[in-house]
């Protein structure tokens, strides 16, 4: 049991009475004897640099915290959450958005109103969380006088304290030195932590969306001993029950290598539930009309492909370098699932996050946009569509169905692929333009799903109506998103996350198949 003293339990306790016995004068303003006004400084509890209690910690949240967890100031426990006057201005600048980000915006702000309406005499001295710390906003004037010290020691190493990184790493300081309790900023940016960490500034990372290790991404398929007998029953009938054997901590859905004895014959293998597993169901090949001829090529393909093509997995993630195979795989399965008639039709998206400089704004109809970031998906598609045969692609192409678009005289050749797209059964969806969708019946793509943060991920995952089918791809190494890692973006996020539910399947490619140049450059380079 906590042996808090009664005001840490109760933050509310006497804060009215203090509230205002610690009233400033009728005209605003602290004055002296003669009714001049004094040197700077505010009532204890009037800037909320003074936690109302000296149990816990007290952090200082920075905006992209908000941003890119707008649920963040319930997840500090018993600790005091500080937020600064420039944290709202700056989140002002992106309510307006319409954007992911502008909607996180928006959500702190009914958040903290909501949060702050009811009381709002405790704005500044501390409004209570469920789990027993508080939340209050913060203003830290560099001339009061009870931040000289701190406004001396930045002024050493930063040249103004006008921005508002330095006003946040001002005001950590400053909170750091009024309350016996630590203060410590909490950020995402990177060079906001640098300068934290050169100034003797305690500073951290938001971790609460972060999984605890990133093994997954380097763990192989895990191999099993078995009796030669138990292989050659498994290999008969599909089905193997090991329960009289110590098995390693396999998640559902988990893909693992049988191996007899001594022999070099191995076997793959899906673990289903307990100590029971089941034999892969795999096409000898898949062909989209007369275009090229898919077969898994090694065995981490084999396993996503037998992910992909189970109705029973709804929701697949897979990490592979370039060159693995990933979104080809991913597309051939989708187009064949659909065919077969099992969905309605495919979706296919990937986030909008530049590597490097971009062209700026790019013309045309939101198709036309989002066409260079789905290339790759196009380029799947038309590998996949386009007859090998030379004398297959010279023929004359069918009679286009009713609706569909007609080329234009003289212009360039539709792509084989284009009819899909006209019909609607291919669908480019824009990831900015999905919340509050339903999507049902669809086999879902997300290429370069690394780039999502965990919220963006939740929101993908939360739009999936019944039928639906979501694969999610990337490369936890290869980010370009400034707010995610390998631990804390989307894509490793939804693994970790779901990785325990019955529905769901991860598949980690290792061996690239593009060519020899590729692999070798992913792998040495």
């Amino acid at each position: 049991m906590s042996h808090r003293p009664a005001s840490a339990l109760d933050p509310f306790a006497n804060q009215t009475e203090l509230f205002h016995a610690a009233s400033p004068a009728p005209n605003g303003r602290p004055t002296g004897e003669n009714g001049s006004r004094k040197p700077k400084s505010r009532p204890a509890g009037f800037d909320g640099l003074k936690a109302p209690s000296t149990c816990g910690k007290n952090f200082v949240i920075d905006t992209n915290v908000l941003l890119h967890d707008p649920e963040c100031i319930r997840r500090f426990a018993d600790n005091h959450v500080c937020i600064p006057v420039e944290v709202l201005c700056e989140l002002d600048r992106f309510k307006a958005e319409q954007s992911e980000r502008g909607a996180n915006a928006r959500t702190v702000h009914r958040e903290l109103a909501e949060l702050f309406s009811a009381h709002p005499e405790l704005a500044t001295r501390g409004i209570p969380t469920p789990d027993g710390g508080t939340v209050r906003l913060v203003n830290c004037d560099p001339a009061d006088r009870r931040a000289a010290r701190a406004v001396a020691h930045l002024r050493e190493m930063l040249p103004t304290l006008d921005t508002p990184d330095h006003r946040l790493l001002l005001c950590t300081r400053v909170i750091g030195e009024i309350n016996p309790a630590p203060a410590a900023l909490v950020t995402k940016d990177l060079n906001l932590q640098l300068k934290a960490h050169a100034l003797g500034i305690p500073c951290e990372d938001y971790l609460s969306d972060k999984v605890q290790n990133d093994s997954a991404i380097t763990r192989k398929v895990r191999t099993l001993e078995i009796e030669p007998t138990e292989m050659q029953r498994f290999a008969s009938t599909g089905e193997l029950a090991l329960a009289a054997r110590h098995l390693p901590d396999l998640a559902p859905n988990e893909y693992v290598l049988f191996q007899a004895g001594d022999s070099k014959r191995t076997m793959p293998a899906r673990h289903v539930a307990g100590a029971a597993f089941v034999r892969l169901r795999l096409p000898e090949s898949i062909r989209i009309q007369k275009g090229a001829t898919i077969r898994p090529l090694n065995l981490g393909q084999q396993c996503f492909l037998d992910a992909l093509l189970n109705p029973d997995i709804t929701l697949v993630t897979c990490y592979g370098q370039a060159g693995t195979g990933k979104t080809l795989l991913a597309v051939a399965s989708a187009l064949h699932a659909t065919f077969s008639g099992g969905y309605a039709g495919v979706t296919v998206s990937r986030p909008v996050v530049p590597l490097g400089d971009t062209l700026g704004f790019l013309p045309g109809s939101l198709d036309e946009k989002l066409h260079p970031w789905l290339k790759p998906i196009f380029d799947a598609l038309e590998f996949l569509t386009t007859p090998p045969d030379p004398a297959d692609r010279a023929r004359k192409p069918r009679r286009p169905v009713s609706g569909q678009k007609q080329p234009a005289p003289g212009g360039p050749p539709q792509k084989p692929y284009q009819p899909f797209l006209d019909s609607g059964l291919i669908e480019v969806e824009a990831l900015c333009y999905i919340r509050g969708r339903s999507i049902p019946n669809r086999f879902f793509i997300l290429d370069e799903a690394q780039q999502l943060t965990p919220l963006e991920a939740k929101t993908i995952v939360t739009r999936m109506a019944r039928g639906s089918k979501l694969v999610l791809v990337g490369d936890p190494a290869q980010i370009d998103n400034p707010y995610v890692d390998r631990r804390s973006n989307g894509l490793v996020y939804t693994r970790e996350r779901l990785e325990n539910q019955t529905f769901t399947a991860h598949v980690t490619l290792e061996r690239g198949e593009r060519s020899d140049l590729a692999e070798a450059g992913a792998r040495l380079m």
